[in-house]
């Protein structure tokens, strides 16, 4: 009896956009696959589960493994139509149809997100329309000598420049027992004004 050795050919799976399947025998780079099919770009199905999106069209010289499936896709464009919005599942238990569909989804432009960071003393005008406007001032200070403050002013405007102008002799270290406001400090306290996220809101009505 003879030896025979049987020689089983090595193929790789190519996935087009609409479900298609077309198999390549290995060796084959990428570029002999997209050649055919310009505007179009190979992706390795294990690249498009692990990253999605941003998923790297492979070089036409990449070599494509066998037994290895590869999305043909197009490129995406700068400017994309608003996509149904629609849940996909995890992509560790979706099939490759499920994967490309996802990958083609997920293909819009994020978000930007907008930080705003708050410094110092805020004062804020709770305004309105007509009526009276509330003044909020928000700071670390003693509500007596707020509300004296404010009592004392003829207007939100004169109680700001106030309230201010104690909070910056205090903050800065200044003074003995008394400031220009007319309003004393305490010295049994320590003389330096903080600001917490908790802010107490002092609201009053002006006659």
């Amino acid at each position: 009896m003879g030896n025979s050795f049987g020689f089983k050919s090595k193929t790789t799976k190519i996935m087009k956009i609409n479900g298609d399947v077309v198999r390549f025998r290995t060796p084959v780079n990428a570029g002999d696959v997209i050649k055919d099919y310009p505007g179009l770009v190979l992706l390795d199905s294990e690249t498009v589960k692990h990253y999605g999106a941003r998923a790297k069209p492979l070089e036409p010289q990449e070599p494509l493994k066998a037994k290895r499936v590869y999305f043909l896709v197009e490129m995406p464009k700068l400017a994309e139509d608003k996509l149904p919005t629609r849940r996909v599942r995890s992509g560790i238990n979706m099939g490759a149809k499920e994967r490309l569909e996802s990958l083609k989804l997920a293909r819009r432009s994020a978000s930007d997100l907008t930080f705003t960071k708050s410094h110092g003393i805020m004062v804020e005008n709770g305004g309105g329309g007509g009526g009276v406007d509330p003044l909020r001032v928000k700071l670390r200070l003693p509500k007596a000598e707020v509300e004296r403050l404010m009592k004392e002013s003829k207007d939100e405007a004169e109680a700001a420049e106030k309230i201010m102008k104690l909070c910056m002799e205090q903050s800065g270290g200044g003074g003995g027992g008394g400031n220009d406001s007319g309003v004393p400090t305490n010295k049994g306290r320590r003389k330096r004004v903080g600001f917490s996220e908790e802010l107490t809101v002092l609201e009053h009505k002006w006659t």
